[in-house]
């Protein structure tokens, strides 16, 4: 490949509305073009990038015996009516008409469309199990598309589905994919951690997320320094407490005129924050709910939706918090409210004494509150608020928090879509029965965009090598236009081509300067260079990408260093 006959237009502005590192790069470097909001057209270039990560992945679950195939983009209303998406997918969901007046929509995920192509497939155990997957273009509408890649509205993805006799098998197929995604990041030269994970709108009975570590993830981590327990905050779980001490104070009120929060309330007593308790009220489907976490932990939204009852639950208003509790935000607590109500523990706070809690009276707390003795043990004790760090782990280590990038996904769904659809396959028996399924996914689009993000400086991209558009860049400084000089770079070119490296000659006749900035940016991890005075001293200036001085190399000090022998 010589760069005269390639399609390489890189910038030295830094466009304005690009706010992660990644983005920035990526129009720099000439990878993307924006064609309106979400949308990107990849260059020659970008498209050479995403197509190594692409064969990594491919090549990885052919290895795990996962079978290819294709589904149509555009799929129809009547699928996603059947499992109720249709509406409960909200606002993501991009709907279309064709001149029929029938409805569509682009597909944003492949659940109804692979369990329409399984029930009509396949009909006994025996054809089980079996994984089925594509690499395809995807269509979230997204309130704000921002970020480049990173959060785009039309995006390429991996999705596989798998179909099972059993709920061991389905297990085993979990597992199975787990270990294939460690070895498609691993490749890729990446920098991850797998942790446990909310399985959200997809819905199903264990999950598993895949992140690329990197200061501007959106996504916070816990992980112990004790073990290779990692999670999603929105799920990680610190240690239970221990056992809870024994009443040391008498309960009785304090005047609170201002303060509001747990932190004014402590100040005001001169007590560590961590002896308050935080009441948050709530509504939901079996009514008015007070859920209680300490004073410096919040409570998890995730986590307390799954408490029985509150699935889809609401603040309560003002208006509510008046009726059940008597008094009004900044003094609410769980003794004597003005109506039975349900309390919902933290597990640290059902472990408190001689805590402190709104009085439900405007302008007073209590304190020295303990249960059984002041108030009756909480209805529920639950895990409802979020990890912080210092936390300890079941583990016996520290729970320290983390960024990461999601890039890939693992859930075990079990009968939800299979059920939904009325999709059955005979067993050993003859009986009909519905298979579980398994569904994983892979951002291949957005792999690159954090690629980049935890590899760069400030010249530009730093690749691993596998992702890079070429491993070498051989780089001609000829200002005599010496035929010798160019004789030498393209014999070289051959030379490593001949050796399995994927080589790229920049022959544009660029003076170095500009030809090197644009390689620094462009990321290319090895950058040889030909020249007139090396031919002389028969010798290679050859650098690293990822730091370090250039060296003067004969041919075979070059080979070794770039086979990394």
């Amino acid at each position: 490949m010589r760069l005269s006959r390639f399609h390489l237009h890189t910038t030295k502005e830094t466009p304005a509305d690009a706010e992660l590192a990644s983005h920035r790069l990526m129009l720099r470097a000439g990878m993307i073009r924006k064609l309106a909001a979400g949308l990107y057209t990849w260059s020659p270039l970008g498209l050479r990038v995403l197509r190594k990560v692409e064969a990594v992945v491919r090549e990885e679950m052919d290895r795990a015996g996962a079978i290819e195939l294709q589904l149509p983009t555009i799929q129809p209303k009547e699928l996603w009516e059947e499992t109720g998406r249709w509406e409960k997918f909200g606002g993501q969901l991009l709907k279309i008409r064709d001149r029929k007046e029938q409805e569509y929509c682009y597909s944003p995920t492949a659940e109804e469309a692979i369990t329409d192509f399984a029930r009509q497939e396949l009909g006994s155990y025996r054809q089980l199990p079996v994984n089925f997957y594509q690499m395809q273009t995807k269509f979230r509408d997204e309130i704000r598309p921002r970020f480049g890649v990173m959060r785009a509205r039309e995006f390429l993805m991996k999705d596989a589905y798998s179909f099972h006799a059993s709920d061991a098998d389905l297990a085993r197929e979990y597992e199975n994919m787990k270990a294939a995604y460690t070895r498609v990041f691993t490749r890729l030269g990446l920098q991850f951690r797998a942790v446990q994970a909310d399985s959200g709108a997809i819905g199903g009975d264990a999950s598993q997320e895949f992140h690329v570590l990197a200061e501007s993830g959106e996504d916070a981590l816990a992980f112990s320094t004790g073990s290779d327990y990692a999670a999603n905050v929105e799920t990680a779980q610190a240690a239970a407490p221990g056992a809870r001490p024994a009443a040391a104070e008498t309960l009785r009120k304090v005047d609170t005129p201002v303060q509001k929060t747990c932190e004014d309330v402590a100040a005001l007593l001169g007590i560590p924050l961590q002896r308050t308790v935080k009441s948050v009220a709530v509504v939901g489907e079996d009514g008015f709910v007070l859920a209680l976490v300490r004073g410096d932990h919040m409570v998890n939204e995730i986590k307390l939706a799954k408490v029985a009852g509150l699935a889809d639950y609401r603040p309560a208003s003002e208006d509510e918090i008046a009726t059940h509790l008597g008094s009004e935000p900044g003094f609410l607590g769980p003794l004597k409210p003005a109506k039975a109500i349900r309390v919902v523990a933290d597990r640290e706070v059902a472990a408190m004494a001689d805590f402190v809690v709104g009085a439900n009276e405007r302008g007073f707390h209590l304190a020295g509150v303990n249960w059984g003795r002041d108030l009756p043990e909480p209805d529920l004790v639950a895990d409802i608020r979020s990890v912080v760090a210092g936390d300890r782990a079941a583990d016996g280590g520290e729970i320290r928090l983390a960024r990461g990038i999601e890039v890939g996904h693992v859930f075990q769904l079990g009968r939800k879509y299979s059920e939904a659809m009325g999709f059955t396959v005979l067993d050993e028996t003859g009986k009909a029965v519905v298979p579980p399924m398994g569904c994983y996914g892979i951002g291949v689009s957005r792999i690159v965009a954090a690629a980049i993000e935890q590899n760069h400086d400030e010249a530009g991209i730093i690749w691993p090598v596998p992702m890079a558009p070429w491993a070498v860049a051989v780089c001609v400084i000829n200002p005599k236009k010496d035929a010798a000089v160019d004789a030498a770079a393209e014999a070289l070119l051959a030379e490593l081509q001949a050796a399995g490296l994927d080589a790229v000659l920049d022959d544009r006749g660029l003076r170095p300067g500009a030809m090197f900035a644009d390689i620094e940016l462009v990321g290319i991890p090895h950058r040889v260079v030909v020249s007139e005075r090396g031919l002389a001293a028969g010798t290679f200036e050859y650098r690293a990408r990822s730091g370090g001085e250039a060296e003067a190399l004969d041919r075979a000090q070059l080979l070794q260093r770039l086979r990394g022998d």
